[in-house]
């Protein structure tokens, strides 16, 4: 594609049979980086610090041909852990769906303006259409409006600000939220960016240190009242990142109603485990949410950037973000179908629906709900064998599919066992904290992650513990 145009718009707008062969090269990258994933090595690869001078010191120029611009693609993606493996098992994978990329590829060649529907309202109405079907999924009345963002960051500090806007209008520095010890930190993050004072946050212990507890709320946010502040949020937790834990949702839930506070479910890790029968009966209460935080691009196994919020009321997301413009107003009302500038802080979007809709359709719901189910099946596997070896002191048995765990000995033991396992270089692990105390983590979500791959990072963990132990 490099060399002189006869025209401005030749210079971008390859031939067909120029364009043919463009899509066929990276078409070649792409099942190159495909080819073997479930069994490929996930640790081990070179870092790509000896690119980094290079690559910072590059500056755009003359044009390159093609096959020199993918070459230096290759060597970059071939850096660091290659986490769409099946051996990530370490930070809640996201697997990368190819029919996802390929719906990408499309929506930005199309590059439909999505953010008002009378640009475009047939592919508003796609998006819509699978929207509709999140609010379906929890059992959300029909006032309810799904959106799509960039992730759950974007989902926790959109809920916060429209029930910031509901709760504590033109008064932010007296809201308050309510979470616990195990919340996300983009939970944290969004109150700050929403104006609420980070005192405010209150960050409430529990017993077990895993699970928010009801009545320390209930104590909190009579006592806030009480001091003439303004109770905004109880966030709960429907898979904590840390360890999988699901918070007491229904009562929660029941407080939050009691006491007049918007109840936010943070369920961008396991939200999609409604998909099955025993998640579906874990995450009883989530339907009693006024907002629900969730992440296809975690257990949809899609690629990064596919967040969504699902509110109760659309009227609220309306409230705290609608804006009108004047050079907006040659664009028709559609009525029925969203103007997601309107509820959302975005005016320009990407058209995200297609990235959803295209895999769902081509894969069917049925195959979701199946991988999320072996994943359930693995993760209690996974706890089994741990529970069962004298050498691990495993913390919980997983409400989802996050396994958290401890080999016998201090902080520093639980390092030197993660290295050990590492070194194999076919499955990575993670730690945390958790009460204090320095926890291994299995997190088993990637839909390319199969028993082999789980009983090999056992037997590796396994290993190490008995090596600790002697």
């Amino acid at each position: 594609m490099a060399g002189p145009a006869d025209t401005p718009a030749m210079a971008f707008d390859p031939p067909p049979d120029e364009l043919e062969a463009v899509l066929a090269k990276a078409s070649r990258l792409v099942r190159d980086l495909l080819d073997g994933y479930a069994q490929r090595p996930i640790v081990g690869h070179p870092t790509g610090a000896h690119l980094v001078p290079g690559l910072l010191a590059d500056r755009p120029g003359e044009p390159v041909s093609l096959d020199e611009a993918l070459a230096s693609v290759h060597e970059v993606v071939n850096t660091g852990p290659d986490i769409a493996t099946g051996g990530e098992l370490a930070y809640i994978p996201p697997s990368g769906l190819v029919t996802s990329a390929i719906a990408e590829l499309i929506a930005a060649t199309a590059n439909r303006y999505t953010g008002l529907s009378g640009q475009t309202p047939a592919a508003v109405a796609l998006e819509a259409g699978v929207l509709s079907w999140l609010t379906e999924l929890f059992d959300l009345p029909a006032t309810a409006q799904a959106i799509l963002l960039s992730g759950g960051s974007a989902a926790n500090l959109s809920a916060l600000v429209a029930a910031r806007d509901k709760h504590a209008p033109g008064a932010p520095h007296r809201a308050t939220i309510y979470i616990g010890e195990q919340a996300h930190a983009s939970v944290r993050k969004a109150a700050r960016i929403a104006g609420i004072d980070p005192a405010n946050v209150r960050v409430l212990p529990s017993p077990s240190g895993l699970r928010l507890d009801t009545e320390a709320v209930r104590l909190a946010i009579k006592q806030d009242l009480a001091d003439g502040l303004l109770p905004i949020a109880i966030v709960a937790a429907a898979g904590t990142t840390n360890s999988g834990t699901i918070d007491p949702l229904p009562a929660l839930a029941t407080l939050a109603r009691e006491l007049g506070v918007w109840f936010h479910v943070d369920a961008a890790y396991g939200g999609f485990f409604q998909l099955t029968e025993r998640g579906r009966a874990r995450l009883v209460g989530i339907d009693q949410a006024d907002s629900i935080t969730l992440d296809p691009h975690k257990s949809l196994f899609l690629p990064f950037g596919t967040g969504a919020l699902l509110v109760r009321d659309r009227d609220d997301l309306r409230r705290a973000f609608a804006e009108d413009a004047d050079y907006l107003r040659d664009l028709p009302d559609m009525g029925e179908l969203p103007d997601f500038s309107q509820l959302t802080p975005e005016l320009t979007r990407d058209w995200r629906g297609l990235k959803l809709w295209l895999p769902l359709k081509l894969h069917g719901v049925d195959a979701f709900r199946a991988a999320l189910d072996d994943k359930l099946d693995l993760a209690a596997l996974a706890w089994r064998m741990l529970d069962e070896d004298v050498n691990v002191e495993v913390l919980s048995r997983p409400d989802l599919s996050i396994v958290t765990f401890r080999v016998r000995g201090d902080d520093a033991a639980q390092d030197r066992a993660l290295e050990a396992v590492h070194r194999d270089g076919r499955v990575r692990l993670s730690s945390t904290v958790i009460g204090g105390r320095v926890t291994l983590r299995m997190a088993i979500l990637s839909h390319r992650t199969d028993r082999d791959r789980v009983e090999l990072a056992v037997r590796l963990l396994s290993d190490a513990a008995a090596a600790e132990s002697s």
